[in-house]
């Protein structure tokens, strides 16, 4: 949006635009090697064909194709890319200490009829091009879901 040619000077105009001189002049030193842009559309190609696989097993496939990489490395690219195992992850049921923790008001409960305690669940079921969410109702009686 800046044309350093043109009046007003460049310093008017990136006032004007609410932006610092120093901004326009800016240049990124922040480039990938070419070794580094090809192992990141290799990287891609993989994890769109199986993204359930994280660094370590990025890592063994590009090494069996010839890529001499280590770990650290495909873990940069893939944090850089944006991309993250589709499997379950560690500590996902760590409770954070600002959220209250609710009693078990069901213990010592005898559930003997219908429609007096429910259960639910939700979880995902992964496809080939994207996964789909699977929600379930149960009634604790009759064991039948729901919906």
């Amino acid at each position: 949006m800046i044309n350093p040619g043109l009046d007003p000077p460049v310093s008017t105009q990136c006032r004007l635009l609410g932006l610092a001189r120093s901004t326009y002049y800016y240049e990124s030193t922040n480039t990938e090697s070419d070794l580094n842009l090809l192992l990141m559309e290799e990287i891609d190609r993989l994890y769109l064909a199986h993204p359930e696989n994280g660094s370590r097993m990025m890592t063994k496939i590009l090494r069996r194709r010839g890529h001499e990489v280590n770990r650290k490395r495909v873990r940069r690219l893939m944090q850089l890319m944006g991309l993250r195992s589709l499997a379950p992850q560690t500590k996902t049921t760590k409770a954070h200490p600002d959220h209250p923790k609710y009693p078990y008001l069901l213990r010592g409960l005898s559930v003997d009829h219908p429609n007096q305690v429910g259960c639910s669940d939700i979880t995902y079921i992964p496809f080939k091009k994207g996964f789909l969410y699977l929600v379930a109702i149960m009634d604790w009686h009759s064991r039948k879901v729901l919906t």
